[in-house]
């Protein structure tokens, strides 16, 4: 699939930037769940399809912030969508998988 938005980890660190500029450790803390492997690589394939920048600051230690770009910002447009979607029409999904199971079994 050419763009990662079905994933586990892509929606939830577009959430986590949605104020602003994050650090890898500040990340870390409402991801409880992502290994660090992980949220680097997610992090690394969000920046190559432009849903973010990673910002490196010649610092010692080092300092590297990550920020949602314009187009990561659509991506949240769409998930609130959805999210709105599933709030208006949550009790017929749910009316529909009880039915189908009924007829399952």
């Amino acid at each position: 699939m050419p763009v990662r938005i079905g994933d586990k980890w892509t929606g939830k660190i577009l959430v986590c930037l949605k104020d602003g500029k994050r650090r890898f450790s500040e990340l870390q803390v409402p991801l409880q769940g992502v290994t660090p492997k992980v949220l680097t690589e997610s992090l690394r394939a969000m920046e190559r399809d432009g849903f973010l920048l990673r910002h490196a600051h010649p610092e010692v230690p080092p300092r590297v912030e990550y920020e949602i770009t314009d187009l990561g910002r659509t991506l949240l447009e769409l998930m609130e969508t959805t999210c709105d979607w599933t709030a208006a029409h949550l009790t017929e999904l749910l009316q529909a998988r009880r039915a189908y199971q009924e007829r399952a079994v």
